[in-house]
């Protein structure tokens, strides 16, 4: 049990947490990092010579940091505020056509789908569907139903294919490697943009990362770090043919009057101003979970866990889990027969025992991390078996 990492985390000393899929709780030594960073800046002057190294060396520590993470060089990660800002801004920058078609699957997230949709109205876009929402069965199963759907739901017009790599839920892993090379074949060779909200520091990244035109995540759920800072990695054609569609002066590679020009790398699509003692407060949580082993030993940490909680719930009558199979991350959705999601969310936080209600599916999602315990597995289970 990784409890130096946990001891950090004080948000757990009073309550019995799920929801590390909307906001994981800040370790003590990050906050300390983010209030030795604000102290350093003013005492070094918040817009003097002094600063600016101090600053440089901050964000680029992190910024390599992230892109060894993603297994990506580090031109290829600029930062965002979050996943979507990370996705929407070069997305709306790429060379669309009328006609061109969105195909979207079935499990994203209402901010990126509102963006997608805004898009295609303002640019005489075509909207489609990839269903991947049934897909409750075994890894190997689920791979070979998405790709054999993909080849069913691409046309001649798809420029664009939009899948989440852990889908926020259902809670399944999708192939985003595999994707990736099967657009490759495309005649049009579509962009491939991937939603990482739940993926940062729940499951390991690199390969589909590395694989995607647009791979989005954020630091504040499942690394546990500050809100407000996330990071997208960039595919080289992206940078090649998307423009910046919200520019600041950080998408500049210099200041002059008249003669800007954007960076030639992820950076084009950075904005402007953006709280840099962030920055430390998401390395310094990124280093914490290293310390508790590799992405794979951490993830092989959750699958116990979320298996626990998916065992326990196959024994309450009452439960239903939307996977057939124990989960391949910490994401665990269920539904109580019988029972209103909002009604036990409610019940349950008055005995201090938090997860979350989903519109769609509308049912009950739990978060597990490498700082659950059985005991608390255990909590949750009785009070939803005492419904």
């Amino acid at each position: 049990m990784p409890t130096d990492f946990r001891a950090q985390l004080p948000a757990l000393a009073n309550k019995t947490y799920f929801n590390y899929g909307g906001q994981g709780p800040l370790p003590s030594s990050s906050l300390e990092a983010i209030t030795a960073a604000w102290r350093t800046i003013q005492e070094l002057g918040p817009f003097t010579g002094a600063v600016w190294p101090y600053v440089e060396q901050t964000t680029s520590q992190l910024r390599q940091h992230l892109a060894d993470w993603f297994g990506v060089p580090a031109h290829r990660l600029a930062f965002s505020e979050n996943v979507t800002s990370g996705c929407v801004l070069p997305l709306w920058g790429l060379p669309w056509q009328a006609g061109d078609e969105l195909l979207i699957s079935d499990c994203e997230h209402p901010g990126v789908v509102a963006a997608c949709r805004e898009l295609a109205h303002r640019q005489g876009l075509v909207l489609n569907t990839l269903p991947v929402a049934d897909l409750r069965g075994t890894a190997d199963d689920t791979n070979k139903q998405v790709l054999q759907r993909l080849d069913r739901q691409l046309s001649s017009a798809t420029r664009l294919v939009v899948l989440s790599h852990l889908l926020w839920n259902t809670g399944q892993v999708m192939p985003i490697a595999a994707v990736a090379s099967q657009l490759s074949s495309h005649p049009k060779q579509p962009w491939l943009l991937v939603d990482g909200a739940q993926s940062l520091g729940a499951i390991p990244i690199e390969a589909a990362a590395a694989a995607a035109d647009i791979y989005g995540c954020t630091g504040h759920k499942w690394c546990c770090g500050p809100e407000g800072l996330g990071a997208v990695a960039l595919s080289e054609r992206v940078v090649r043919e998307a423009r910046p569609t919200l520019i600041g002066w950080r998408s500049l590679s210099h200041e002059a009057s008249g003669q800007s020009e954007f960076h030639t790398d992820s950076r084009r699509f950075e904005v402007a101003t953006s709280c840099v003692p962030l920055c430390a407060g998401l390395e310094q949580s990124l280093q914490l979970l290293e310390a508790e082993g590799t992405a794979e030993e951490r993830l092989a940490l959750i699958q116990q866990r979320s298996g626990y909680l998916w065992q326990g719930l196959q024994a309450n009558p009452r439960a239903r889990t939307l996977l057939e199979v124990p989960p391949p991350a910490g994401l665990v959705s269920f539904e109580i027969n019988g029972e209103d999601p909002e009604r036990v969310v409610k019940g349950l936080g008055e005995q201090g025992i938090w997860l979350r209600s989903l519109d769609d599916p509308h049912c009950l999602r739990a978060c597990t991390h490498i700082t659950s315990t059985e005991a608390e597995i255990e909590q949750l289970l009785k009070a939803l078996q005492a419904l």
